[in-house]
């Protein structure tokens, strides 16, 4: 199906694409919000976070849908005060994973419908975020071995529970896809 310039709106989505990016990324800093639990596990938040990266990017496969939802996320995040260690860099914490997510998606069109691409897509992209948080550590001006330590930590255990949140989204975009409530563009066309 062709689309015509007229229907491209949103930094070339169409209305419908652009709404279900959006509802992808708030349903990312409602999760933040809802689930803040005190589990005192690093990175616990990261199963939500890219289950809905993947997710929106299963549901309107086209490229920039991962970054789009990255950044919308993390302007909501920033608006909202959550990201109140990191400041306005809250939004690479989003915009990073939601990067890598597509940069994976356009060389592996097939990435959101494949469970060992979604486990490995969501560690990797979930890795990502100690970039920023490392960032923050060095502006603050922490010691290097501490930052060093959370870094490692950090890392293992976000790519653990991105993994997770990576593995349930094919199960997800497969049975949309059988109830015909997402429409596959092939190849990001």
């Amino acid at each position: 199906m062709k689309r015509n310039r007229q229907d491209t709106l949103i930094l070339g989505f169409t209305l419908q694409e652009a709404l279900c990016l959006s509802f992808c990324a708030t349903f990312i800093i409602i999760a933040k919000a809802v689930l803040r639990l005190h589990l005192h596990v690093t990175g616990h938040s990261m199963v939500l976070t890219m289950f809905f990266l993947l997710l929106a990017r299963g549901c309107v496969p086209r490229k920039g849908a991962a970054i789009f939802t990255g950044l919308v996320a993390g302007i909501l995040c920033v608006i909202l005060g959550m990201g109140a260690k990191s400041g306005p860099l809250a939004v690479f914490k989003f915009l990073l994973p939601g990067l890598c997510v597509d940069i994976v998606a356009w060389f592996y069109p097939r990435l959101s419908t494949n469970y060992a691409g979604c486990i490995i897509t969501g560690a990797f992209a979930a890795g990502l975020r100690v970039v920023v948080l490392t960032l923050v550590e060095l502006m603050v001006g922490m010691d290097y071995m501490v930052i060093l330590q959370h870094m490692a930590v950090g890392t293992v255990m976000n790519m653990v529970f991105g993994g997770l949140g990576g593995s349930m989204v094919p199960s997800v975009v497969r049975r949309l896809d059988a109830a015909g409530l997402i429409r596959h563009i092939d190849a990001d066309g």
